[in-house]
């Protein structure tokens, strides 16, 4: 009997194959919503979390410090510090003793061009500037080459490292590109390394990024309002809070932060930075998930008033199947199986348009690929509770009609 009442209600669910589809599609729209956009953010948190654990548990970045404070009644400006110059930069290298590696770096343009003979990049290159242990506390790897040398830092020598984005842009059949010449603004550049793919998390190319030495940078890139950044990686990470507070201590000396007052520079852990870019996107996936439970509402309510109709319109069916024998709990478990499949299948087919929604848009935005088990589930899981509950009622009333009053109306 079992059997039979599927196979009723799979006969039923192709006899009416348009009004199903449609009902499928509306599930199928829901669930892509939800199971897309939760898995695009779910990669985009894997990435930021790989990118961020690149840097070490035991590493933290002190750079200059922004605090935004109200003006009036409503408004609102950033007050600006004193920069971290890069005296006071390479002073704290040079005096910080506690077991560490200290690096100095600042960004030196955000939108350079790097030219090799007639090709070039698009001007959306980022220019960092560091010295020879920047690799390290920056969390890079080089897939070539090498990295700078203490010599050639201090005589601010033209030579450079790059992402691998720009070796697929002007060197695209190009294995080895070391020693190659390359142009930076008005500058001409050898290059001595390549660094290891790093990816992008929501929009920050990883890859679209050139490496000089610093002293380099201040010279063809420096200004005024320059401020350096110091990366300090501990060598043991039980001892972060102990080199944290040395290092606080000697940059307010250095910057002469008079006792009482606060500290016009911030210390940052890795961690953290990535913490502060998950818990914004907690937001998103707030948004997200009601927009896929609004559309799943929508979809449950157009499936009971489908489940409702073919109820009315199958009268004399439910009339002759319970005189023929069938009890009114076999009626309500075909119609409940009609409601769960047409869930299932508009599921199924959410659940992978969802994935593959997901995973573009991670692509896109530069986060890896990522099969999302936990959603594929709660989405089975969701489709299920669905169907169910829109196939509950019509399944009732299908039970409840009297054979002979079905037969008669008829």
């Amino acid at each position: 009997m079992f059997k039979e009442n599927i196979k009723i209600a799979l006969n039923a669910i192709n006899s009416n194959l348009l009004r199903s589809i449609l009902t499928m599609l509306i599930i199928a729209i829901g669930i892509t919503a939800l199971v897309g956009i939760l898995t695009a953010i779910d990669s985009i948190k894997q990435s930021i979390n790989s990118n961020f654990t690149s840097l070490g548990a035991n590493t933290f970045t002190i750079r200059n410090k922004e605090l935004v404070v109200r003006i009036g009644r409503g408004g609102r400006k950033p007050k600006k510090y004193p920069e971290i110059t890069f005296e006071q930069a390479s002073r704290f290298k040079d005096l910080y003793t506690f077991r560490s590696v200290v690096s100095i770096s600042t960004v030196a343009s955000q939108g350079a061009t790097v030219k090799y003979k007639s090709l070039k990049t698009n001007p959306n290159i980022a220019v960092f500037a560091g010295d020879e242990n920047y690799l390290q506390s920056g969390g890079y790897e080089l897939s070539q080459g090498r990295n700078f040398s203490v010599n050639e830092v201090e005589r601010s020598a033209n030579l450079v490292i790059i992402g691998q984005e720009i070796v697929k842009k002007i060197f695209p059949k190009q294995k080895n590109v070391i020693n190659e010449v390359v142009n930076i603004g008005v500058g001409k550049y050898k290059i001595i390394g390549v660094l290891e793919e790093k990816g992008a998390s929501m929009g920050m190319g990883g890859d679209k990024v050139i490496i000089i030495p610093i002293t380099n940078g201040r010279q063809y890139f420096g200004n005024d309002k320059m401020s350096y950044v110091l990366n300090v990686t501990s060598e043991n990470p039980q001892e972060m809070e102990i080199a944290e507070g040395e290092a606080k201590g000697l940059l307010r000396q250095i910057r002469h932060v008079k006792l009482g007052q606060p500290d016009n520079f911030e210390i940052v852990k890795s961690d953290s930075l990535a913490n502060i870019l998950i818990d914004n996107i907690k937001y998103v996936t707030m948004a997200a998930t009601i927009i896929g439970f609004i559309t799943l509402l929508g979809a449950a309510i157009g499936l009971m008033n489908i489940m409702l109709v073919s109820v009315t319109e199958r009268t004399r069916e439910i009339g002759i199947r319970k005189s023929l024998g069938a009890t009114s709990k076999n009626i309500r478990f075909q119609f409940l199986v009609e409601a769960v499949v047409i869930c299932q299948l508009g599921g199924l087919f959410g659940i992978i348009l969802g994935i593959a929604t997901g995973n573009v848009t991670s692509y896109f935005v530069g986060a890896g690929f990522i099969i999302p088990w936990f959603w594929i589930l709660s989405g089975l899981i969701i489709c299920l509770t669905v169907g169910l509950i829109a196939g509950i009622y019509p399944a009732m009333k299908a039970s409840q009609l009297d054979p002979v009053e079905a037969l008669r109306n008829e």
